[in-house]
């Protein structure tokens, strides 16, 4: 496992004792997975955690956001999406993967090391997961608010850390597709679990 001083990145989620003032946030800005340069549209995320969520916003600019699936547990990664990779355990033999779209549509799965990669496992739904999304001309939004009970039997006190990735998958109708991550992984895909970051849940 590769050493947490070595990792690319660490976040503090700070906590929130309601719904978060997402204005006092500053945000974090996502890089192409491979070179760690500025993506040609930039995605930032922000988060916080209150006493029974995990709140993510994603804010992607993007000049024609676009998604034609509307089934739960669909290919969305096929077309524009935003990821989000959860390992509270942090032994990275596991991770939960949760992905929405612009129409509001919600992947969540969970993924388990075997000898030969990994398993997906759909039967999985993250209870009382809570998603919203806003498209506006010149980029679209994803609220998650994810139930702490649906991630980890051990819940997060201050101090706590999880692994975790945010990404961010765009495809222009006139260019190649391209892939960002708040954690590059320095490989055109963003199953590299031992490239996933240090979120830190702080008071």
């Amino acid at each position: 496992m590769t050493a947490k001083s070595d990792l690319p990145q660490r976040l503090n989620c700070n906590f929130c004792a309601g719904d978060p003032e997402w204005e006092k946030i500053e945000p974090i800005f996502l890089k192409e997975t491979v070179t760690g340069a500025a993506p040609r549209q930039a995605t930032t995320i922000k988060t916080a955690w209150s006493s029974s969520e995990l709140h993510v916003l994603f804010r992607a600019s993007d000049t024609e956001a676009w998604a034609t699936m509307t089934e739960r547990d669909g290919p969305l990664y096929e077309e524009e999406v935003v990821e989000l990779f959860l390992d509270p355990v942090e032994d990275l033999e596991g991770y939960f993967e949760i992905e929405v779209n612009p129409l509001n549509t919600v992947c969540d799965l969970v993924l388990r090391r075997t000898r030969s990669g990994y398993r997906k496992c759909f039967a999985w739904n993250c209870d009382g997961l809570r998603t919203r999304v806003e498209v506006q001309p010149d980029h679209w939004q994803v609220e998650l608010a994810l139930p702490l009970v649906s991630l980890a039997t051990d819940l997060p006190k201050p101090g706590s850390e999880w692994r975790v990735n945010f990404c961010r998958i765009d495809r222009p109708r006139d260019a190649e597709r391209e892939l960002s991550a708040w954690s590059p992984t320095g490989r055109p895909l963003f199953h590299v679990s031992q490239r996933f970051g240090v979120l830190e849940f702080v008071r």
